[in-house]
């Protein structure tokens, strides 16, 4: 049985975040400078969006720079937000085309400002479509991203807007990036690394994950049919036993 035929239509996660790891590595296996690894990666977001779109993903969140991504050297950092702006440019129409809106969490405004207006234009001409949200992960960090929302909060008891016992979960996380997204349901990372690095540490609690060796370069769409599949061979039980999961 094929990946797609043991796939169950009804079944999708309506959320899939995504950290793409691996394209260094792939890389310098193939004797290549890391940036061409970031390149082939590209054609893998192409895939993984348009296969996502296809098989009724809501969501679909990728890890595609974070806080700790500056640290690398400024050339490479360069390469990254050339093709990040080149990847906007080019693919507007197709989101256009596809009905994809493209959002984004993160701090944006450390962005070069080139690559800041191409992605504010694409998301204000996607805004009104409704298929597939893409939601991009840019200078993000799960932490900095809670010590964001803390702080908002905080300013905003402090003014008298919220009184300490309106703090719930629900406030904080209308106050996270991702305020109006669900959570994610599948987190997958590809590239044999077993790790969260930061990424989307408070929607996560309950997501299930899917580990691969698969390197990003080579992640195409029956890889990321399997772990849909995978996904929907496990029981969600959200800190529950499963006689409470079944019965609701």
């Amino acid at each position: 049985m094929s990946v797609r035929q043991a796939l169950d239509p009804d079944h999708i996660p309506r959320h899939v975040a995504i950290i793409m790891d691996g394209n260094g590595r792939w890389a310098k296996k193939q004797l290549k400078p890391r940036l061409y690894g970031h390149k082939v990666g590209v054609d893998s977001v192409q895939a993984i969006v348009e296969c996502a779109a296809e098989y009724g993903v809501e969501v679909l969140t990728l890890y595609a720079f974070s806080t700790e991504n500056w640290k690398r050297p400024a050339d490479e950092v360069g390469g990254l937000m050339g093709l990040l702006k080149n990847y906007l440019q080019k693919e507007l129409s197709q989101m256009l085309k596809n009905n994809i809106r493209l959002t984004c969490i993160g701090d944006i405004e450390k962005l070069p400002k080139d690559v800041r207006e191409v992605l504010n234009t694409t998301i204000k001409e996607t805004a009104g479509n409704t298929k597939l949200t893409l939601n991009l992960a840019l200078s993000y960090g799960g932490r900095s991203e809670l010590v964001r929302g803390v702080r908002m909060i905080a300013r905003e008891v402090s003014e008298g807007q919220y009184a300490l016992d309106d703090i719930d979960e629900k406030l904080i996380d209308s106050h996270l990036y991702t305020a109006g997204l669900p959570d994610p349901d599948l987190l997958i990372r590809t590239g044999g690394e077993a790790r969260l690095s930061n990424f989307l540490l408070w929607q996560a609690s309950y997501a299930e994950i899917y580990f691969t060796d698969i390197m990003w370069p080579e992640f195409r769409e029956d890889a990321f049919l399997q772990a849909i599949v995978h996904y929907q061979g496990r029981e969600r039980r959200y800190g529950q036993t499963s006689a409470q999961v079944k019965s609701g």
